[in-house]
């Protein structure tokens, strides 16, 4: 008989940005630790499908999953903490459930039914996060609910997510709320209103917060935490400060030392946890690796969607891997590539480049030079994705001498297109869900700086993109000084470049980021670290 699957609803109040996302993982981490089977789920209550069609700059970076799933940021959050992949069907958003209930009303599943909210769109939301914890098995599933208690579109939601705890019992499903507890610089104390507000609309949808996570920016104080349990009606040891530290993977201890596992278990009716039972050795010492100061690494990231530093958080969170297991300190400087104006000359303070993926024509001549610069500075560069398109059609413009080289997505009349659509694109319209997309499988070329840092001929890794290497340009590229290592398709597509006379010089067609995990950085971040750091 299949074990019920117990939920942890995370709800936030007050403001975007608190950090549900951080707070689900660190709760599930502190489950996995305890050596529960884990995992957890984005609600995304925007119309869109998924976050495919975003941008970036907005809302963040786009996630992949081995899937193929474009999910929100959270995702990738979530497969950091706990080591491990989650599919698609882990982010559910407005838009895909809307899909599902009117594709069922015109089958004519509803037998002339008036579709509605509730049951119908209620419904499919619980059976959405219903089958993840059938399906794979969980003893809990964290489920984070975006947006903030009082937005209309988080309403169908935040029922759906009442109705399973009616259901299914209090001893089977808690809510977590997340709030905040700023502090006036002008007299210092912690305020306590935000919260008291925010709950009291929690409640007026008929949701009791059974626990409260507060936000702060130093150890929420005994006083406030009274306060805030009097006017919440929650115990004092059911309010957990969320006070600012050094990294996010220490969250899971902050809130382990307040007790919170211990208030889980009694909660959901679980057996007590046994002191020592917690499996802290592997988590402690990858916490501790990112505490160490060592050399600083200068790191030049030039893209498009520089404004916000969340549009790259992958990249970002990879590079820090890297960087904690060498003990190197790296420090990232994100650069508008339009800004640079084709003066790169800037850039050679830098011990290593990165141009990361994008899309689209703004910015991309000074992404050109600059991975042109990198090449003859011989400074160590890595270009992902787009990063990986444009260091060839540098190569094809500075060193092949082809007349107005470019790729067709940013100048479709190019004489020279270096990078062109898929054959398979030429018919697309859609945008959405359309890219090549998730994991493929990719082979890697012996006895090549791939080969070395990789230590595998086959790897697999997740893609995004439309564009690939034109392969008319192959043979001229080869002559030239840049090879390609790595393949897939059969050779139908090139996905790793190289120059071996270079100090440091890839480029890759798949996104390597979001493969990187704490403690597990993955292999070219950590060669282009300590290449950049030599």
């Amino acid at each position: 008989m299949q074990q019920q699957t117990k939920y942890i609803f995370v709800t936030g109040g007050v403001m975007s940005g608190l950090g549900k996302g951080v707070t689900s993982s660190s709760i599930a981490k502190l489950l996995q630790i305890h050596n529960k089977r884990v995992s957890c789920v984005k609600i995304d209550p925007y119309l869109n499908y998924d976050a495919g069609t975003m941008n970036p700059v907005a809302h963040g970076e786009v996630f992949v999953t081995e899937d193929g799933g474009e999910c929100d940021m959270d995702i990738g959050n979530y497969e950091r903490f706990l080591n491990q992949n989650v599919t698609k069907s882990h982010n559910i958003t407005t838009a895909q459930v809307y899909s599902q209930v009117i594709e069922a009303e015109r089958r004519g599943e509803y037998l002339g039914a008036c579709v509605q909210i509730i049951p119908h769109v209620t419904d499919a939301i619980k059976g959405r996060i219903r089958k993840i914890g059938q399906e794979e098995n969980l003893e809990i599933l964290v489920v984070e609910c975006g947006g903030t208690v009082g937005d209309i579109e988080s309403l169908p939601f935040l029922e759906a997510l009442r109705q399973i705890r009616l259901e299914d019992g209090a001893e089977n499903v808690m809510f977590v709320h997340v709030t905040l507890a700023p502090s006036l610089d002008v007299v210092g104390e912690q305020k306590t209103k935000p919260t008291q507000h925010s709950v009291q609309e929690l409640r007026r949808i008929g949701i009791q917060p059974d626990m409260l996570m507060v936000r702060c920016t130093r150890p929420l104080e005994d006083s406030v935490r009274e306060k805030i349990s009097h006017f919440s009606n929650i115990t004092a040891r059911d309010v957990f400060s969320c006070h600012d530290v050094e990294s996010i993977l220490a969250v899971p201890k902050v809130i382990y030392d307040q007790g919170i596992v211990t208030e889980i278990f009694r909660k959901l009716s679980m057996e007590a946890p046994q002191e020592g039972g917690a499996n802290w050795k592997e988590w402690d010492l990858i916490v501790d690796s990112f505490r160490k100061n060592g050399e600083e690494v200068k790191i030049a990231m030039v893209g498009k969607y520089v404004k916000l530093p969340d549009s790259y958080v992958s990249v970002n969170q990879a590079l820090k891997h890297a960087g904690a297991k060498l003990g190197k300190n790296v420090k990232i400087d994100w650069i508008d590539a339009e800004e640079l104006n084709g003066n790169v000359d800037s850039l050679s303070s830098y011990d290593g480049i990165i141009v990361p993926g994008g899309f689209g024509e703004r910015g991309t001549e000074g992404m050109i030079k600059t991975a042109n610069f990198a090449r003859e500075r011989n400074i160590p560069y890595l270009g992902i994705c787009f990063g990986f398109q444009l260091a060839a059609v540098a190569f094809g413009r500075y060193v092949c001498g082809l007349e107005g080289a470019n790729s067709s997505e940013i100048d479709p009349s190019t004489q020279n297109p270096i990078i062109d659509l898929l054959p398979e694109q030429k018919d697309v319209k859609n945008k959405g869900g359309s890219l090549r997309l998730g994991s493929h499988e990719v082979n890697i070329v012996e006895n090549t700086m791939a080969s070395k840092l990789y230590k595998s001929s086959k790897i697999s890794r997740r893609h995004r993109h439309r564009y690939e290497f034109n392969q008319k340009y192959l043979e001229m590229f080869a002559l030239k000084g840049l090879v390609f290592t790595g393949h897939s398709d059969g050779k139908k597509r090139m996905e790793a470049l190289e120059i071996p006379s270079h100090k440091f010089y890839l480029g890759i067609q798949f996104h390597p980021e979001f493969s990187s995990r704490p403690g597990y950085p993955e292999e070219c971040f950590e060669a282009f670290v300590r290449a950049s750091s030599s």
